[in-house]
């Protein structure tokens, strides 16, 4: 854990969250700022900074994540109809709170992005 890590404190619930799932290596929980019917950020219990960090070591744990989002959608409602899984990375990327974490954005029809 890292000492100053907003969500390291949220996952020993030093800070409380809307839990909607968690396992023995993620927790996700809704995003107090939300930008769709649904978000929920997942978020790996070790404390990687950026997703640019990540090594080989943590490809299972990725997948993981990926994993998680997708039961996420499901217990969301959003599974069916569709729903977006983002990381950002790094400060031009977006990335806000430096800890790994993927957004689960879904619940209404969402903006077209690059393709």
């Amino acid at each position: 854990m890292a000492q100053d890590c907003l969500f390291c404190k949220i996952i020993a619930g030093e800070i409380p969250a809307t839990v909607v799932y968690e396992d023995d290596d993620v927790v996700a929980f809704k995003d107090i700022s939300p930008q769709a019917p649904v978000h929920v950020l997942i978020v790996p219990r070790a404390h990687i900074e950026r997703l640019s960090d990540a090594t080989e070591a943590d490809a299972s744990l990725l997948g993981k994540i990926v994993l998680a989002g997708n039961r996420v959608a499901r217990l969301s409602g959003v599974a069916k109809s569709g729903y977006r899984l983002i990381a950002n990375t790094g400060p031009d990327g977006g990335q806000e709170v430096f800890h790994v974490h993927f957004h689960v954005l879904g619940g209404k029809r969402l903006g077209r992005m690059v393709s």
